[in-house]
């Protein structure tokens, strides 16, 4: 599933391919801003995005042995919840109806 099919997908829930398309570029905006920034979101029952910083250090060229400097870097990281963990590890769990993955307004989809 790429984006414009979880789009699509969302826009059955939400009414509308404009309320979704919204939702998505939102959501992605505000984890990809807080990240950069050095912060961590966390969302319960699904996972944390991250930023992770590597120190800089000394490698070695493969093909002269030589020694090399390789600069520090940051990179985003994602590690999933414990409840996304186990039913992926046992998809029998997901419920048949309703949200999967934590609170939803009333109104939201029937259980």
């Amino acid at each position: 599933m790429n984006k414009a099919d979880l789009i699509e997908r969302l826009s059955e829930e939400l009414g509308g391919r404009t309320l979704a398309t919204t939702a998505i570029e939102a959501m992605v905006d505000v984890i990809i801003r807080q990240v950069a920034a050095g912060g961590r979101v966390t969302i319960t029952g699904f996972g944390t995005f991250e930023r992770v910083d590597r120190a800089p250090r000394t490698g070695r060229n493969p093909r002269t042995g030589e020694l090399v400097p390789i600069e520090g870097t940051s990179s985003p990281r994602f590690r999933p919840g414990t409840y996304f963990k186990e039913v992926v590890a046992e998809p029998d769990q997901l419920p048949a109806d309703g949200f999967v993955g934590g609170r939803a307004p009333s109104g939201s989809r029937s259980s």
